[in-house]
């Protein structure tokens, strides 16, 4: 049974007769009568009453033509779903940081709802590595994490990227204008651990440079060590533009020292060997939306 026969069955009934349905599949009506008559062969029935002079169905015709109809119509909502993206239905599970949860997270979900208005979003926050994990188990879609995983098992778009800065509680570290790394490090760093991006990057950074601090205190929350820093507790890394106006306002104080913290390139990152279009959209979407530069952003 092809859509071909259903189609000469459906219209024959809806516009009367084989010649109006011959026109309306641009086909001639030797070619409708065909279709239907194979129809017939197909089950052993006659699916018209040929003893009238107008198409007539009999009780199989009857029965056939519901089918056709319900048929077309799946087929057609399949073309539909595939052709146009804002009637694409389906859960997609996306992986982020803290940080993006603190800042663009609902401008990404507002710009993924309005070009699919049907595909429910799923947000996962949790710590890179973990995220990574997740990934490969497939129990997130997508990840948007530091660029840090160099794994063939991924592909990866950049994003966006993030300015850290050294910050504390005003006046913790002295009148010092700029310190070298070595001088800050003699003071407690409150960093993130290798199951963060961030802090496999500025572990992996602190190394390259000769550097390996005694006194660290680990959180893997941004808003703990947020809350920490300014609570005096130590010198964290931070990110610059989000806080600024913790920093304007004389809550945190962002120290200028030699050398400068590299930047964070954020990258969404799915599996290279289940590469969806719509995943692929969506981080699309996402690099149109990342903005580290404002928390609680609004869609």
């Amino acid at each position: 049974m092809t859509f071909k026969q259903l189609e000469a069955i459906y219209w024959v009934v809806r516009l009367g007769g084989f010649a109006q349905a011959a026109n309306k599949l641009h086909t001639t009506q030797s070619a409708v009568s065909k279709r239907i008559q194979e129809l017939e062969a197909l089950f052993e029935t006659p699916l018209f009453d040929r003893s009238r002079r107008t198409a007539r169905l009999t009780e199989k015709g009857d029965e056939m033509f519901l089918l056709a109809q319900r048929l077309l119509e799946q087929r057609d909502a399949a073309v539909e779903q595939f052709q146009r993206p804002e009637v694409t239905e389906r859960h997609v599970r996306i992986g982020v940081t803290e940080l993006t949860a603190m800042t663009w997270l609902p401008r990404l979900i507002g710009a993924i709802q309005r070009h699919y208005p049907r595909v429910i979003i799923e947000p996962h926050v949790d710590a890179s590595v973990v995220l990574r994990d997740k990934l490969l188990a497939d129990e997130v879609d997508l990840m948007i994490v530091p660029e840090v995983f160099n794994d063939q098992r991924f592909v990866s778009r950049p994003v966006g990227v993030v300015e850290n800065a050294w910050m504390c509680k005003p006046g913790l570290v002295g009148p010092c204008t700029r310190l070298r790394m070595h001088e800050l490090a003699a003071h407690r760093l409150l960093t993130q651990d290798d199951r963060s991006g961030t802090g496999l990057l500025y572990n992996r950074w602190l190394r390259s440079i000769g550097v390996q601090p005694d006194n660290l205190l680990f959180s893997n929350s941004v808003v703990a060590l947020i809350g920490l820093t300014v609570s005096g507790m130590g010198v964290s890394y931070l990110p610059k533009k989000c806080l600024a106006p913790m920093i304007e306002s004389g809550t945190l104080e962002a120290l200028k020292v030699t050398p400068a913290l590299p930047p964070a390139t954020y990258s969404a990152f799915c599996k290279a060997d289940q590469r969806s279009s719509l995943v692929s959209s969506i981080a699309r979407i996402a690099e149109e939306s990342c903005d580290f530069g404002r928390i609680f952003q609004t869609a």
